[in-house]
């Protein structure tokens, strides 16, 4: 999977997730602040990269700092592939 596609597959499931399409626009803000994510939507983000990126992150594995941005969201996923 190259880049671009993974950025669009993550930018389909957090505007899911979050019901908002602003995680397209604003791809550096704070998703927690913003109201985007919640704990609850938090997990289903860790649930959602599972099932469709088949990346385990336990939410214990990293710092919430770390995942509050689509950006990191990517990065994290980028990672572990």
């Amino acid at each position: 999977m190259d880049r671009n596609e993974l950025e669009s597959k993550v930018l389909d499931m957090l505007e899911d997730i979050c019901a908002d399409d602003a995680v397209r626009e604003e791809r550096d803000v704070d998703l927690f602040d913003a109201g985007l994510l919640d704990s609850l939507a938090a997990i289903e983000v860790f649930v959602g990269i599972e099932e469709n990126f088949g990346v385990e992150i336990a939410p214990t594995a990293v710092e919430r700092k770390e995942m509050n941005t689509v950006n990191k969201i990517i990065d994290q996923i980028a990672a572990r592939l």
